[in-house]
């Protein structure tokens, strides 16, 4: 039986991807192509790999234990490939990165500037997810992520500030009409702005001065998903909605105007910076090791 490697490697991409149009997006290649390619196999193959509804798309029984003994051998025709770029002037190729929201607005944005003004040639592909994942399951070359949360066996190193905190502020309106806390607990009286998980929990805010940790569970008229929802949050704290508690980074241009005013910031919580994290192996692609070692030459960034 002869099948084609493009037809497997649509299959694995959509499979990844969880949909057509992700995997189009990621691959260039059409979603009518992709699933053009995807039935084909299907037909030569003689058994379904992937199940499709409206809303999702999943691999079978079948197309998992296909995936599974699929994904290591096109890595290493991946890493064959790779190899031409030591004939090259300077490196090619796409760079996968999985990393959270927070990073994303805060962390990437210099590092990547500089990058691809180095790397011209190199293409980068951020896929912004705050739940834990696989970062090769999830067909991406590295992740960032911050240490509590790094996958086992995996080489990690520093990237971006390496310490930062958390801020707690509210539009000076909200202040004004309100009053101005002074004790963390004191937010359990205030409107406050929420985040939540992916998973479905809501993190607890967290203080700390002297040694002492607060941790406060307050209630308030907003709770988002945490990732690109988190700007509306910070939007209606500048409307005056609330208190809201994130990354300093993401707040600092309101900090800055005035549009928002900072409170108990004696308490605010320091903690250290994310991790690049990517597999052990011999082989790099290389957009990866020009990313990495970007990395390490720029740890001002």
């Amino acid at each position: 039986m002869t099948v084609e490697i493009n037809d497997l490697a649509a299959f694995v991409a959509v499979a990844r991807a969880g949909g057509f149009r992700d995997a189009a997006r990621i691959s260039g290649v059409s979603p009518s192509g992709l699933s053009i390619a995807v039935r084909r196999l299907e037909s030569k193959l003689g058994v379904r790999l992937l199940n499709r509804t409206t809303r999702s798309v999943a691999p079978t029984e079948a197309g998992s234990r296909l995936i599974e003994r699929l994904a290591p051998a096109l890595a290493e025709m991946e890493a064959a490939l790779d190899v031409l770029n030591g004939f090259r002037d300077r490196p090619a190729g796409t760079l996968k990165l999985n990393v959270p929201a927070s990073v994303a607005s805060i962390v990437l944005p210099p590092i990547l500037a500089a990058f691809l003004k180095a790397y011209p040639d190199i293409r980068v592909e951020v896929i912004v997810e705050d739940s834990f994942v696989d970062v090769l399951s999830a067909g991406c070359d590295a992740g960032i992520r911050y240490d509590e949360r790094l996958e086992q066996d995996m080489i990690a190193i520093p990237i971006g500030p390496r310490v930062q905190r958390f801020a707690t502020a509210a539009a000076p309106s909200y202040l004004d009409a309100h009053g101005r806390p002074e004790h963390p607990r004191e937010l359990l009286s205030h409107a406050c702005l929420r985040g939540q998980f992916a998973s479905g929990a809501t993190p607890i805010w967290e203080f700390e001065r002297n040694g002492e940790v607060i941790h406060v569970d307050p209630s308030g008229p907003l709770l988002v998903r945490l990732g690109a929802a988190v700007h509306l949050a910070v939007d209606m704290a500048v409307a005056g909605l609330g208190i809201i508690h994130l990354f300093e980074g993401m707040l600092r241009q309101h900090l800055d105007s005035g549009a928002l005013e900072p409170i108990l910031e004696p308490w605010w919580q320091n903690f250290s910076g994310p991790f690049l994290y990517y597999p052990g192996r011999k082989h790099l692609p290389a957009p990866l090791r020009a990313f990495v070692d970007f990395v390490k030459d720029n740890a001002s960034l």
